[in-house]
């Protein structure tokens, strides 16, 4: 790419329309389930290049950078909400993974029956379509900057009322992605909420040479399989067959402001990638470690609750609540990391806190 300046008149004397090096692309996925899906393209002139899925609750599916696959794509492909089934453990019929999928708003992990509702696995948001759906490149201080923006409600008549607004911004150049979230409820008593950010890592980033990173001061198995596995938690091996998922908490440390971090780091590719929020606003870290066959992926997911369900999470007294009228933030910044210095500077980053 020419290394010009990224003000527009100077990108103008090179080019005809802006697209030729960066922007958005709005189309529908058509064909099997994925008929009908809206899909916008963005590619930040830098070799990031990512697809919002807006009938999906904004979520990414694939994301790759300079050529390279960052993002897991599952064995459904990409599933129009239409076909989703919220009983039981049918959300896996419809969970393609992507880069992102969000999890929540009313339940994360097991399906569960709580107050005499049936709530199925990882809640309904991620098969909401958003409304209100906009992309563009906007330019702040002449500066490009590429914006999605859209809103997804959970609401049923005598009960919730729940809106979830969702940003994504990349900066042109930028190998970054924000993600900003805000919930507010817009009913009149408190609900619970529970949110998890379900980032899915895969090959070829994630392979054997790969390694999990993150400012852990505790870590915990979530489940008999994960004993096996904990003292290994952040290596990778090559797909198992008949392999079973283990899942950890981290308790992350933090800096003086709450930040921190969890990353995957593969040195033989010279690349990584690292998600970054705030402890005040996600207060656990969920490790999802998956290698089997044909299943292999690795879940970074920040989130406000633990993967048990609702109801458990009651018992348990670690739920979350918003109250009538109240306005939840949740900011999360993805970053891609390439070559061995800013690999180290991540590392020094994490050492420090």
């Amino acid at each position: 790419m020419c290394k010009i300046d990224f003000t527009k008149r100077n990108i103008l004397k090179y080019v005809g329309d802006f697209t030729q090096m960066f922007g958005v692309k709005e189309y529908t996925l058509s064909g099997g389930r994925a008929q009908g899906v809206r899909a916008v393209d963005v590619r930040n002139g830098a070799g990031l290049e990512f697809t919002v899925l807006p009938d999906r609750c904004l979520d990414i599916a694939w994301l790759s950078y300079k050529g390279n696959n960052i993002s897991y794509i599952s064995k459904t492909g990409i599933v129009s909400p239409q076909y989703y089934n919220e009983t039981g453990f049918n959300f896996l019929r419809s969970f393609f993974a992507g880069f992102l999928t969000t999890c929540g708003l009313l339940n994360v992990g097991l399906p569960c029956i709580d107050d005499g509702e049936t709530f199925g696995q990882h809640g309904r948001i991620s098969n909401t379509p958003a409304e209100n759906v906009s992309s563009d490149v906007v330019w702040e201080k002449d500066k490009p900057i590429i914006k999605v923006r859209g809103r997804m409600r959970e609401a049923k008549f005598f009960s919730e009322n729940l809106v979830l607004d969702r940003e994504i911004t990349c900066r042109v150049g930028e190998n970054k992605i924000i993600i900003e979230n805000k919930v507010e409820n817009y009913g009149f008593r408190k609900e619970p909420l529970m949110i998890l950010f379900h980032f899915n890592l895969g090959y070829p980033l994630l392979d054997e040479d790969a390694v999990f990173i993150s400012p852990t001061g505790e870590v915990k198995p979530a489940n008999e399989e994960a004993k096996k596995g904990v003292k290994d938690y952040n290596l990778f091996h090559k797909p198992t067959p008949d392999y079973k998922e283990q899942v950890f908490y981290h308790d992350l440390k933090t800096d003086s402001q709450g930040n921190t971090c969890a990353a995957l780091i593969n040195e033989r590719l010279g690349l990584g990638v690292v998600i970054r929020f705030n402890k005040g606003q996600l207060s656990n870290l969920t490790q999802w470690k998956q290698m089997g066959e044909g299943e292999y992926v690795l879940g970074i997911e920040p989130c406000n609750c633990y993967v048990v369900g609702r109801a458990q999470a009651k018992t348990e007294k670690t739920i979350q609540y918003i109250q009538p009228g109240e306005i939840k933030t949740f900011r999360i910044e993805v970053e891609i990391l390439e070559g061995g210095e800013e690999i180290n500077k991540l590392k020094d980053e994490i050492l420090g806190m």
